[in-house]
């Protein structure tokens, strides 16, 4: 057992609608069925956040063969995102939590430091859902080089058994 409030093995939260950019609402609900990819990351437009969300856009012919799809989350508002998605050709929505619903349903609003100083923000986490919405792989505390490709590697695997 672990210190987080969601762990694998338990429900993810369906039915919790959020606003997202493009298609303006989502829920996990709506993707019941196939494989669900969600990353949550700190802020547009920073190198880390960059090139994770980067390498999810390469990678999503990979993840759409394996039936998944990619969700990214910040708290950044949907214009934040429009301009991000634009920018960076990102393939995929990316979900504006200002109030910080669903990074509370998937517990990823930690303290952190940063120069000295503590603050709650969003601790970099990505999660594997099932088709029928379980949690069963996540990642805390990410560190971006080849994590993509792990997470990829890990899909195959759950897959596979």
């Amino acid at each position: 057992m672990t210190d987080y409030t969601i762990n694998v093995g338990e429900k993810a939260l369906l039915d919790l609608q959020v606003d997202v950019y493009p298609e303006a609402k989502y829920k996990l609900a709506d993707s019941l069925g196939k494989w669900v990819i969600v990353y949550f990351y700190p802020k547009d437009n920073t190198s880390g956040c960059t090139t994770e969300s980067c390498e999810f856009r390469d990678a999503l012919p990979d993840f759409s063969a394996a039936n998944a799809e990619i969700v990214g989350v910040s708290r950044d508002s949907i214009k934040s995102h429009a301009g991000f998605t634009e920018k960076q050709s990102l393939n995929f929505p990316l979900i504006s939590d200002g109030d910080e619903a669903f990074c509370k349903a998937f517990d990823v609003i930690q303290e952190k430091m940063n120069y000295g100083k503590k603050y709650m923000g969003i601790e970099r986490s990505t999660f594997i859902i099932n088709p029928e919405g379980v949690v069963v792989e996540a990642w805390r505390k990410v560190r971006v080089k080849e994590h993509v490709a792990n997470v990829l590697a890990r899909l195959k695997e759950l897959q596979a058994s």
